[in-house]
């Protein structure tokens, strides 16, 4: 059944900045979020957010959730990739690549899936939207040593974007850093509040009709990439 409110999909919705993020969306900008999670259970059932699973290594998962989407909202207006996972601070030269596989899995395959399932129902849309959160480990403008398949997994979600704005023109493609936040993945001792890391991705999610695609941004402006 197609809705007139403003439908977004955030993964990894259940804590840290992808429930904020969704939490913004509902609460500030009005949007019926589906709040993605792998444990349903996890995600916080706000006014206007509904948890739905969602695996973004799991194909199956990813279609479920498109098939429901489609059914109770007909289009989706954002989509913004926020699951990731840090793995280990080993180097390159060290790291074993069976784990460099599975953090490549989520944090570049993962949006890459959603992507290519979703794009039907952003076609619904007449101002759709993709958030791809980075990270600046993926800036080879700035890249470092160590956690290797961390960096080459954001370095590769900043090439996909850049891929797909240039080649789907009608919906506005950006990725984002978020910077050092306190999460389960920044730490405590991080500088920045989940708030201000959520910041930039909702207004990505949400630009008027003549904002910026195949764009990298930190606090709201262009960073290197």
């Amino acid at each position: 059944m197609a809705t007139d409110q403003r439908t977004a999909l955030v993964s990894g919705a259940s804590r840290g900045i992808g429930a904020e993020i969704a939490r913004e969306l509902a609460r500030d900008n009005g949007f019926l979020v589906y709040a993605g999670a792998r444990d349903v259970d996890d995600v916080d059932g706000l006014d206007g957010i509904e948890p739905i699973h969602l695996d973004v290594t799991d194909q199956a998962s990813i279609e479920a959730a498109r098939d429901r989407i489609e059914a109770e909202s007909g289009r989706l207006d954002s989509l913004v990739n926020n699951a990731g996972v840090y793995g280990e601070p080993t180097g390159a030269a060290d790291y074993p690549l069976d784990d460099a596989h599975e953090v490549l899995e989520v944090n570049t395959l993962g949006p890459w899936r959603l992507i290519e399932a979703f794009l039907p129902l952003l076609r619904e849309s007449s101002d759709p939207r993709i958030v791809n959160v980075s990270s600046g480990a993926g800036q080879l403008s700035d890249m470092n040593g160590g956690r290797a398949a961390y960096r080459v997994s954001k370095a590769g979600l900043n090439a996909l974007t850049r891929t797909l704005a240039s080649d789907e023109r009608w919906v506005k493609v950006n990725t984002m850093c978020p910077g050092w936040v306190r999460t389960d993945m920044g730490g405590s001792s991080a500088t920045r509040s989940v708030e201000e890391g959520a910041d930039t991705a909702v207004w990505l999610a949400t630009l008027p009709g003549d904002g910026p695609t195949g764009g990298f941004f930190r606090d709201r402006k262009p960073i290197p990439w």
